[in-house]
């Protein structure tokens, strides 16, 4: 279990700041992670990787000269947000334009798509290569939907290493897909991990026992079995990568990279009895193995477990390989020492201004703190039944990230309320600050449903039901576009789509606005309870897909616990 810690709200802020201030050679902090603090010549492509803390040496040590050019760093185990991403690309960017790479996984999408569309929006030209080498959460066939697990390394360095050799953007992008098309991985673990604070893992390992096909973020594995001797994990490891090698390599004479990398609590010498079956079963296959790598390269907190990862080079990727790298987690080859960047044009932005508002939208302002103050003592007070619903198929974090989003968002409306603003701004704040803190795909969902409705609450006079009702509905179709998730999904969306449906439906009819809630917020709870039927499609549970049959949707009964209690503000207002 991980033991030190302060407050655990503060652990991954302060954890970044240890390790910035470790390695002042290699980076330097700026907004939502870290970048070189070298020289980078001008005109080259940006590598930005990220995604949650919790899986040193992924992602911050991995920034350095020949891999990438910064990192977004997100909470613990939670995507980085809109905001992070945008930010440390903006501060990387040298006039190349910016490649992304990460873990798939549908809140590092869903944040990195809509950074990389602001950095477009903004004229920086942009690609993503998302890393999907794990063989086991996916069928082949779906091989788009598999999530990234220790074979980001090998798309990272090759994209980086194409950078370094000055590659365009397009050619960056070209071979970054190539070595995702060439990586497969498959890990176990013998226990989960344990989160700072938290009093029980995020999902455990029976005494004895080995769990087959986990995730990186504490899911649980897709199977599960007794533990094998060394030599019998290193053939089940072997045994399973060969029996899905990439299309184009004949394994006999093929020439393969080998990276076991160990999950945060295996020993070093429990992984190299391992690995030295692993030769011994690729030799005995055909296969010349080239640069071996054993360690850790992703890990996850405290996990006991290991992957292995084969990564299948042309003559290209091979090349790109070889490359130099030093950071300060990983080292490869000798470097010729860039100079230190000077950092001194990273100066933070003044306070945005607030925009004027008039009396009628100030009153209205008042509300909606009132509402986002509500909004973050539900989630409080259900904090730890969120969790356990994630716990079942996820990763058990959904009631800590709405927690600190709702905590985050709640602080930002007092803010901008007390400042004078209108009711836009203050939920607009809040929105922004939900997103920023939350990060992982709750907090950009609701920063986007709070943000939809902010837009049609206007900072002038005082809006109308209907309008409520059509910031409601652009709150849903922002959520469906950028989450990609449906009714029936098993997703925030089935609670979402019947409430604006009821609310819209209810104020046409011509109740008001805290009637019509109140009906709509009771079809979300119903809408909520009834995903206990459905089996999850989209996100981190899809691959768990059975164990969630019976559990209601944390995300879709969060959304209803939430709009239940703002009905109870519109009531009282």
């Amino acid at each position: 279990m991980t033991r030190l810690w302060n407050d655990p709200a503060d652990f991954a802020d302060e954890m970044i700041a240890g390790f910035v201030a470790a390695n002042e050679r290699y980076v330097r902090r700026v907004t939502g992670g870290v970048v070189r603090s070298t020289v980078v010549p001008q005109g080259q492509v940006a590598v930005v990787v990220g995604g949650g803390s919790g899986h040193y040496p992924a992602f911050g040590g991995l920034v350095g000269q020949g891999l990438a050019h910064g990192a977004a760093m997100g909470n613990l185990f939670a995507s980085p947000s809109t905001q992070q991403i945008h930010a440390v690309a903006s501060a990387a960017e040298r006039g190349g334009g910016v490649f992304f790479s990460y873990g798939n996984y549908a809140g590092d999408v869903l944040n990195f798509d809509a950074a990389q569309e602001r950095l477009r929006a903004d004229g920086i030209p942009c690609d993503t290569v998302a890393v999907t080498d794990d063989i086991f959460s996916a069928s082949p066939a779906e091989k788009h939907k598999r999530r990234g697990i220790a074979g980001d390394l090998t798309v990272f360095r090759v994209a980086a290493a194409a950078a370094e050799a000055g590659y365009d953007l397009a050619g960056v992008t070209r071979v970054a897909g190539l070595a995702n098309e060439r990586t497969r991985s498959f890990g176990v673990a013998f226990t989960g991990c344990t989160l700072p604070g938290a009093e029980q893992p995020l999902f455990s390992v029976p005494d004895g026992r080995m769990a087959i096909g986990l995730g990186i973020h504490g899911e649980p594995g897709i199977d599960e079995t007794g533990i094998p001797t060394a030599d019998g994990l290193a053939e089940l490891l072997v045994s399973r990568l060969l029996d899905e090698v990439p299309e184009g390599v004949d394994v006999s004479g093929a020439r393969v990279v080998p990276i076991l990398n160990g999950l945060g609590s295996l020993k070093y010498e429990e992984m190299f009895v391992v690995y030295r079956r692993i030769a011994e079963l690729l030799g005995a296959a055909g296969v010349e193995i080239i640069d071996p790598h054993v360690g850790e390269y992703c890990t996850s907190f405290d996990m006991a477990g290991t992957s292995l990862t084969l990564f299948w080079p042309d003559a290209e990727l091979e090349a790109l390989w070889d490359t130099p790298v030093d950071t300060p987690a990983y080292r490869r080859g000798s470097v010729v020492a860039a100079a230190q960047a000077d950092a001194s044009a990273d100066a933070d932005l003044a306070a945005e201004a607030i925009p004027p508002s008039d009396e009628a939208s100030r009153a209205i302002a008042a509300t909606v703190a009132q509402a986002v103050e509500t909004i973050a003592a539900t989630v409080d007070a259900h904090v730890d039944e969120l969790g356990r619903l994630d716990s079942i198929a996820g990763d058990g974090d959904h009631g800590i990230g709405m927690q600190r989003g709702s905590h985050a968002a709640r602080d930002a409306a007092i803010a901008a309320r007390d400042a004078g603003a209108g009711a836009q701004t203050v939920l607009a704040r809040a929105a922004d600050a939900w997103s920023d803190r939350a990060g992982g795909t709750s907090g950009a969902l609701w920063g986007l449903i709070l943000a939809s409705l902010a837009g049609k609450l206007g900072d002038v006079g005082s809006p109308s039901s209907a309008d409520v009702a059509s910031g409601v509905a652009a709150g849903v179709q922002s959520v469906m576009t950028y989450g990609k998730a449906e009714v029936g999904d098993k997703t925030l969306v089935d609670a979402l789509v019947p409430f604006s449906v009821e609310l819209t439906h209810g104020i046409d009819s011509g109740a008001s606005l805290a009637a019509a809630w109140a009906t709509a917020a009771d079809a979300a709870t119903r809408a909520a309870a009834s995903t206990a039927d459905l089996l999850p499609r989209m996100g981190r549970a899809r691959p768990h897909a059975e164990k969630s049959l019976g559990t209601p949707d944390p995300g879709a009964h969060s959304l209803a616990l939430i709009a239940t209690a703002v009905g109870a503000v519109l009531e009282r207002n």
